[in-house]
């Protein structure tokens, strides 16, 4: 079994459900992510994408210096650091979601999995999971 912490980005950024939409967009464009969780100190409230922004956000005509707190995608879907990365994966089949955040015993965020991570280090498999994942989805609305 391969665990998730063998696997995972450690050290992920951060923001705060406070900071605006501008200063979202600025720091996924430094750190080059598409996602970030979004803390309230250590706890995981939820992740904020890129595509939350432009959808949720912009679209919407919410201007760039509001608070994130209302675009945020959330409750998350997370995982342990201790868990079997193919019981991950399934999850992340399963939700159409190419990262999820890692939390340890008590559940403070201690890294990020992304499909990325899997196809680095995976021995096979991962189309499947790239597919499922990929796949078009209905629209929420």
């Amino acid at each position: 079994m391969t665990t998730v912490a063998e696997v995972m980005t450690r050290d992920a950024a951060t923001i705060g459900p406070t900071q605006s939409l501008r200063e979202a967009a600025r720091m996924m464009d430094e750190l080059n992510v598409g996602a970030l969780p979004v803390c309230d100190g250590t706890s995981l409230l939820g992740m904020l994408t890129d595509r939350d922004i432009v959808v949720r956000a912009v679209s919407a005509g919410v201007p760039p210096d509001e608070r994130i707190e209302g675009v945020v995608s959330g409750p998350p879907t997370w995982c342990y650091e201790t868990d079997d990365v193919e019981d991950v994966k399934r999850k992340m089949e399963g939700s159409q979601i190419r990262r999820v955040p890692v939390v340890d015993e008590e559940k403070r965020l201690v890294g990020i999995l992304s499909i990325g991570d899997l196809a680095t280090s995976s021995d096979g498999g991962m189309s499947s999971t790239l597919t499922a994942v990929s796949t078009p989805s209905a629209p929420e609305r």
